[in-house]
């Protein structure tokens, strides 16, 4: 009985002998899988894997991106790898944002030594948000009256040349700054996560935005619309002191998760470096024509298209023919003047949104043609555009012209026309002369707004014109004032004639 008893008790050591055996193996088998066991460094150099590396396009392990821009506020905890990072922000805070210069030896020679232009933006992040971003920005607006989105705190900045905020780009600012210089911008975002989100009842999470940078370089005409590079990263903003709050709840979750759970998750780093993006849609619309104060060469007068170039050396106007006038000038109406037509495809209604200063729509009307925008209602564009921009693209699509304040008809008197108007007083022949006029529309009702009206019409500069006299009575010549323009009858016609300035190489214009 006694060795009977014995039986189970050799099974037992026997069988805890084999579980302390397998035990240590799995034990051996955690430990060549730990962290520490080996490098993944090691192991990618090993041969099968250099050869497998080798067949990867050189584009993919050789592209060093032009610009590198680093948002100097710490990454979240709780992302998972292979997640983009997440960044917290405190409302109205200043976060540094260097722009830093990481070409290579010889890459982009053409901007050595020369400003580039970066704009900035704050969006959503949510695809549902970014097709009504427009609704959603004139609501903050109309709720946060005089705020903005995004600002520069001007006096941190470092290497911020010319800033600009435009007034009805709430989440835009832009600057000019050197490559090879130090350059940190200092940013502020006084909107919230949760100031967007659908329901507002108390815990909900808020919405996250994207900060986003784009670069442009100068062209030739001294513009800067060529797109050198794009960086971006998601972000969330919480109201003064909340950001720090939400990171250090994140870290002590993460701190309480198993060794395997963490492993799951990215660390925190100190800052956020910007990752390459697609250019924004916008921005191939805003840059065709730039900001005031970013071109190389400054005109105190608007100009035509004809002579926008620095290059361009305009005509004296004696010179011009009444025939190229009046070709240039109706090229110039119809191209201003044009109505959306209903065969338009849709990538001719994008450019008559941007020609008609609709670039802010651009991207919600990506699929619409003209037949699809001219079948909207008055009500459907107030929804989708908001009340002011609504009525204003409701009448441009529809064609609605506001009448002048003043309007007046001119035409340049020729060499030709004189002889025969002469003719024609001294009896000497039949005046059959043939006379074009052109309509001036004025609604100032200055000088100056004349004077450029006339520059447009002999595609000058202003600064060719001295001045402007009226013939009056007995042939005299009466310098026209703001006042007399304002006493002229509406629909009046003169004759133009010029006279060479006696000071400068300018002309004096006489309105006969």
């Amino acid at each position: 009985m006694a060795w009977a008893l014995k039986l189970p008790l050799a099974d037992e050591v026997i069988e805890s002998g084999l579980v302390q055996d397998f035990d240590a193996s799995l034990s051996g088998i955690g430990q060549e899988l730990g962290a520490g066991a080996y490098s993944m460094s090691d192991v990618l150099a090993l041969p099968i894997f250099k050869q497998e590396e080798s067949n990867l396009p050189p584009e993919s392990d050789n592209k060093i991106l032009p610009f590198q821009y680093v948002l100097c506020a710490a990454t979240s905890p709780a992302v998972k790898l292979h997640d983009e990072t997440l960044t917290y922000l405190n409302q109205g805070q200043s976060y540094e944002i260097r722009m830093l210069d990481n070409r290579k030896m010889g890459e982009l020679p053409e901007i050595n030594g020369k400003m580039v232009k970066s704009i900035i933006r704050v969006v959503f992040h949510d695809r549902r948000l970014q097709y009504t971003e427009h609704q959603q920005l004139e609501g903050w607006r109309w709720n946060r009256p005089g705020d903005r989105i995004l600002d520069l705190d001007i006096p941190m900045s470092v290497g911020v040349v010319d800033p600009r905020a435009n007034p009805t780009q709430l989440n835009t600012v832009e600057f000019l700054w050197d490559p090879s210089k130090r350059t940190s911008v200092f940013i502020q975002v006084h909107c919230i996560s949760t100031e967007f989100t659908m329901r507002k009842h108390g815990g909900e999470k808020g919405v996250p935005f994207r900060i986003q940078i784009d670069t442009f370089k100068e062209n030739e005409a001294g513009e800067y619309t060529e797109h050198l590079h794009s960086a971006s990263c998601q972000i969330k903003v919480f109201k003064p002191k909340g950001a720090d709050r939400k990171q250090k709840t994140d870290r002590e979750k993460m701190e309480k998760r198993a060794p395997q759970e963490k492993e799951k998750y990215q660390p925190s780093y100190e800052t956020t470096i910007l990752t390459e993006c697609s250019p924004w849609p916008e921005a191939t619309y805003v840059n065709n024509s730039p900001s005031p104060g970013f071109n190389s060469t400054h005109n105190s007068f608007p100009v035509t298209e004809g002579n926008g170039s620095p290059s361009h050396q305009p005509e004296p106007v004696a010179q011009l023919a009444d025939v190229s006038l009046s070709c240039h000038l109706l090229r110039r109406e119809s191209e201003s003047n044009q109505n959306l037509l209903p065969t338009a495809t849709p990538q001719e209604a994008q450019q008559w949104l941007h020609r008609n200063r609709f670039s802010p729509f651009c991207r919600l009307f990506t699929n619409f043609s003209g037949a699809d925008l001219l079948k909207l209602t008055r009500e459907d564009v107030i929804q989708i555009c908001g009340p002011a921009d609504g009525i204003r693209l409701f009448n441009a699509l529809k064609g609605r012209v506001v009448r002048p304040r003043l309007t007046i008809y001119v035409c340049q008197e020729s060499q030709q026309a004189r002889e025969q108007h002469q003719k024609h007083e001294n009896g000497d022949g039949t005046n059959n002369t043939f006379f074009v006029y052109h309509a001036i529309y004025l609604e100032d009702l200055t000088a100056v707004e004349l004077t450029e009206k006339l520059a447009q019409l002999f595609s000058i500069s202003p600064r060719q014109i001295s001045q402007i006299f009226k013939q009056g009575p007995t042939g005299i010549h009466v310098l026209v004032s703001d006042e007399m323009i304002q006493n002229f009858q509406d629909e009046v016609c003169f004759v133009l004639d010029t006279m060479k300035a006696e000071t400068n190489d300018g002309y004096h214009i006489i309105l006969k």
